[in-house]
């Protein structure tokens, strides 16, 4: 063989042996920053139904159903419901109210609604990040939170179709 081939084989060796050497380092490596295996107290394995109930107690939520507390000043025609387990739709008909517990949330998904209020105080817009005051226009769609009792929507005044609401909280609606 000549003098070239022997050093091209030599430089094809060697390229080859420091690829090989590298690729068997890089294997011990790769696991060397991990803080703990899979299932130990570094690095626990939880299932979907515990981080679903902590989400619940997270967020004051203990499961059963809601009951609206009753102050002696309910309004004949009233109507109860809701539950903290999931999200309920409701149909509101022109002339009805639904008023919402405290801490309820509404989303109005069809249907043009107004706050209903019996002071000045108004409901809180997550959505928009304002507050909509008594008598003003509910967006489809938005995200309305309830701090307190006895505030609520209705149909627009002059609006002959319903409400389709997704309600998650208590409720109750006047008719």
């Amino acid at each position: 063989m000549s003098k070239i081939s022997w050093k091209t084989a030599a430089l094809v060796l060697a390229i080859g042996g420091g690829i090989l050497t590298g690729s068997l380092l890089n294997i011990e490596a790769e696991g060397a920053g991990v803080s703990g295996q899979p299932g130990t107290s570094d690095d626990p394995v939880v299932t979907k139904s515990y981080v679903d109930q902590a989400i619940k107690q997270a967020l004051g939520g203990g499961g059963g159903t809601v009951t609206t507390p009753s102050s002696g000043t309910e309004e004949a025609g009233s109507t109860d419901g809701g539950s903290t387990e999931g999200i309920e739709i409701v149909d509101v008909k022109p002339g009805e109210i639904l008023i919402a517990s405290a801490g309820a949330e509404f989303i109005v998904r069809s249907g043009k609604a107004v706050i209903y209020s019996k002071d000045a105080n108004g409901v809180a817009d997550l959505t928009d990040g304002v507050d909509i005051v008594t008598g003003g226009t509910v967006n489809n769609n938005h995200l309305l939170s309830f701090p307190r009792d006895g505030r609520g929507i209705q149909v627009r005044e002059g609006d002959t179709h319903n409400l389709t609401v997704m309600v998650r909280g208590g409720y109750r609606i006047l008719k």
